[in-house]
């Protein structure tokens, strides 16, 4: 879906207690100033394609919903809290690099091989910028090009938790299962009791397995 049929949806299903639509002028302001009038204007209009980390993370910021949505469908069980706290993407990125190793030669990463598997969205010395921190605010296509070569969903990279979550390699192989992947970002915003529920049929499919 395009970035500005996308946004059209947030604003639509994220709207101020009253009911009202966030105007460009209020996020204008709600933001310092980090998402301006105009660039929410030119964001509905659909002249900016590939919007930076930090203005989507602004965005989902003051208007309440979870960054992942910015990658996601959203519906009406979409509209949950996020937490506050900054995320660092340098950290997140490294962290990838650190547990994620090469099929091909069984090693971890290099700038050059991520750059080489991104398919032009990403040069080494931007892969460099990122990991450094030199750039804070990589575009959409250059966080999806990251998700995509380490296997992991974009949300990874927009999640605000101070410390990147825990990532093993046996984790990150489950994740690249589409299947698997897709159950468990289709029940992440579900009731505790319904996942409970889920997981509970998982666990006799288990148990029939071994019978």
């Amino acid at each position: 879906m395009h970035i500005a049929r996308r946004f059209e949806r947030l604003l639509e299903s994220f709207r101020h207690v009253d009911g009202r639509q966030w105007t460009g002028q209020e996020l204008d302001e709600a933001t310092g100033g980090v998402v301006t009038r105009s660039y929410v204007t030119n964001l509905r209009k659909g002249r900016i394609e590939n919007p930076g980390y930090e203005k989507l993370r602004a965005i989902a910021k003051v208007m309440d919903f979870p960054p992942e949505l910015w990658f996601q469908e959203v519906t009406d069980s979409d509209a949950v809290r996020i937490e506050t706290d900054d995320a660092n993407i340098a950290e997140k990125v490294n962290h990838l690099f650190k547990v994620i190793q090469n099929d091909t030669t069984g090693k971890p990463y290099t700038n050059a091989e991520v750059a080489r598997l991104s398919l032009g969205d990403l040069t080494e010395e931007q892969v460099e910028e990122i990991r450094t921190g030199a750039n804070s605010n990589p575009s959409v296509d250059q966080i999806v090009a990251l998700a995509d070569i380490f296997g992991v969903h974009p949300s990874y990279f927009l999640d605000r938790a101070k410390k990147p979550p825990v990532l093993d390699q046996e984790a990150m192989e489950i994740f690249r299962d589409e299947t698997v992947s897709a159950i468990a970002h289709k029940s992440l915003h579900l009731p505790d009791r319904e996942r409970e529920m889920i997981l509970g049929i998982i666990q006799q499919f288990e148990e029939t397995r071994r019978d």
